[in-house]
């Protein structure tokens, strides 16, 4: 692209997988990818593994992201060395007080909504009109959407970019329903957003399948008044397909790269794909 600007130097990134699998290849390249933009410009990264689905967390998954890491040479300045270290020191689970401060913030605004339909029933959920209380028993709470809502944020290489997220995105849930005795747990928006804040990322390298997350989060914060997260740059890479054109990914059946290094294969194959994905940008 021979008008591309010049990437930003000195800007502070992260990694952040989730422990729900074994990792796959597009997991990989992203991380070589993001770990390339950042150390060839200045850049810092943050290893930031987000364990908020304890349900499907097994400590191998853990393990197998810093195998990984190590594997494709990804170096990281900040976050946890290890598995203990994580657990100890570094858990989304220690963060809560933080994600709950910011639902209440949103609430008491009166931004989120209860809704208690099941995903069968959403195509003609109603509850966004209901005056409910948000604190209503067995529901989730949704973040209310402004029809026709626009966002605007800055990416690289192609500039702002503006996006209807009341299109891209239905109301998303921003705290699970409570399960049982525990708690209505935060859902992705909001913990995501609260930890790029906390730990001063400026800069999200995800696929361009999360481009209504980027809008998301950023009218969130605006909402919340964080406005330095909505200066943030967003880099959207490709998404990677299998050899019939399908995602590739864990839930669609992808390799893992445990499999890979226990047939003592190189991360060459990965690299590679890593330097499609930044020329492709």
């Amino acid at each position: 692209m021979p008008n591309t600007p010049p990437f930003p130097q000195g800007l502070r990134t992260r990694i952040a997988p989730t422990p729900s699998g074994f990792l796959h290849p597009g997991n990989g390249a992203a991380f070589v990818l993001t770990h390339r933009l950042a150390h060839d410009n200045g850049g810092r990264v943050l290893l930031r593994i987000d364990d908020l689905d304890a349900e499907r967390l097994r400590p191998e998954y853990v393990q197998d992201i810093f195998d990984t890491l190590a594997w494709l040479k990804v170096k990281w300045e900040d976050g946890p060395r290890d598995v203990q270290d994580f657990t100890k020191n570094w858990s989304q689970g220690l963060r809560m007080p933080r994600y709950q401060a910011l639902l209440e913030q949103l609430a008491a605004a009166g931004h989120l909504y209860a809704c208690t339909c099941s995903r069968k029933e959403l195509s003609s959920c109603e509850c966004r009109h209901q005056d409910r209380p948000v604190d209503l028993p067995e529901a989730t709470l949704r973040l209310r959407i402004p029809i026709g809502c626009k966002v605007t944020f800055n990416t690289w290489p192609h500039g702002p970019r503006t996006v209807d997220l009341s299109r891209m995105m239905p109301d998303p849930v921003l705290r699970q329903r409570p399960l049982k005795d525990l708690p209505g747990r935060p859902a992705y928006q909001i913990a995501s957003l609260a930890d790029d804040v906390h730990y001063r990322i400026d800069l999200v390298v995800r696929g361009e399948d999360l481009l209504p997350s980027s809008a998301c989060q950023v009218y969130l914060a605006g909402l919340l008044g964080l406005d330095g997260f909505t200066r943030t740059l967003f880099v959207h890479h490709a998404l990677l397909g299998d050899a019939n054109g399908g995602k590739l990914s864990k839930s669609q059946g992808a390799g893992s790269l445990k499999a890979m290094r226990d047939e003592d294969e190189g991360p060459e194959l990965i690299l590679g794909l890593a330097h499609q994905l930044q020329q492709e940008l």
